[in-house]
Parts: structure tokens; sequence; C-alpha cells
């Protein structure tokens, strides 16, 4: 079974409605919701172990909620736009988390805001708002590689066997994603300039 696309058909275009209560969206909104309980579990009692758990069940949500939309035809315009966004922040979020617990360095948070910052700055300036770009194959791949990453981090803190072994993999799959994380940015980038100015032109003519 392919992880990208899965659930997608041959031959069958993939159209957006205007659906809002379809299952991939609330599982969207039940995925981000998972975070302040993350941050609760790892701030507050420090259960790293149920932390972990539920990071795992978030990430797990993210390729659920894709497959249903493409395998059930439920793909909306909203969660277009409202799964990338969810997301990034539930990402940033935890990682913030991370950071404040002491299990990573000021570095990992810095490398993750820095193009999602310079993202948000050039899509304001050019569309005020979203600029409704669809996921690069590199950014699914990034997302992918953080959702798994970040619980195996979380578990090396564990008082458990092969603690060693969990901190290796899981600086493989976050190093491996931050990398992707700044090539999709750095695509993303280019791609918001190209259609704005593309409807700055439109515009332009038009008037």
């Amino acid at each position: 079974m392919k992880f990208i696309g899965a659930g997608s058909r041959p031959g069958r275009p993939e159209i957006h409605h205007d659906g809002v209560f379809t299952i991939p969206n609330v599982l969207t909104v039940v995925r981000f919701l998972g975070v302040p309980l993350f941050i609760w579990l790892v701030l507050g009692p420090k259960e790293y172990g149920y932390g972990a758990l539920v990071l795992a069940i978030m990430g797990s949500t993210d390729w659920v909620d894709g497959y249903i939309a493409r395998r059930f035809n439920q793909m909306s315009n909203l969660g277009r736009v409202m799964d990338p966004i969810a997301d990034r922040l539930a990402l940033i979020a935890v990682a913030v988390t991370l950071v404040i617990a002491g299990v990573v360095e000021w570095w990992y948070l810095a490398s993750l805001l820095v193009p999602d910052a310079i993202l948000l700055w050039v899509s304001l300036y050019y569309f005020h708002s979203h600029p409704d770009l669809p996921v690069s194959r590199v950014g699914k791949i990034r997302t992918g590689l953080l959702l798994v990453g970040t619980p195996l981090l979380v578990l090396s803190k564990l008082p458990i066997p092969a603690t060693e072994v969990y901190a290796v993999a899981a600086w493989i799959f976050l190093g491996l994603g931050l990398v992707g994380h700044w090539i999709a940015g750095y695509s993303y980038f280019w791609a918001i300039i190209r259609k704005g100015k593309q409807l700055k032109a439109v515009d332009g003519g038009l008037g």
C-alpha cells in the first residue's frame, strides 16, 4: 500500500467540494486538539510515555484523514487549507513544549519557525491570506518524517531499554524532516511569488 496519495483512484480526478463537516475535517480538528493534551502530559505530570502515544495517534490520523478524503471523495476546499495549517501549528506547538521540557535545543524550534515565518510574510504580502497552493510531495514526506521522529524522541526519554536506539532513529527522521522542511519552504516561496505576480499582472490588465 502506498503511503503518499493513499486512497486515490487512478483515472478519477480529485475534486474539492465546499463541505465542512466531513470525516477528514473532523479528524483534523481532533488531531489538533491532541496538542494541548500532549503539552499537559509533558509539562505537567511528565508522562512521556502517554505523550508519545498521543503524538503517534496524531500522526496516524494525518494519514487516515487523507486516505478517507481521497478514497470516499470527501476532499474539501476547507480541508485543503486547514489540514496543512493544523500540521504546522501542531508541530511548532509540540516543538515549543519539547524545548521548555529540555528534550530538544532551541535551534530545532528555530529550524521549524524560520521557513514558516518567511512563507507567512510573503503570503501576506501577495495575498493577505493563505496562498492556497497544493501540498508538494516533498512537503508530505517532510511532515511524515517529523511526525514519526517526534514520538520516537519522546520515547528516548523514558527509563526503558534501548533508549539510545530510539534517540538515534528519532534524529535520523527529524534530521531528514528538517532538510525536507527547508527544501519544501524554498519551493513554496517561489511558488507563492510566481502566483502572486501572475495575479497582480491579471489585476493590472483588468484595471
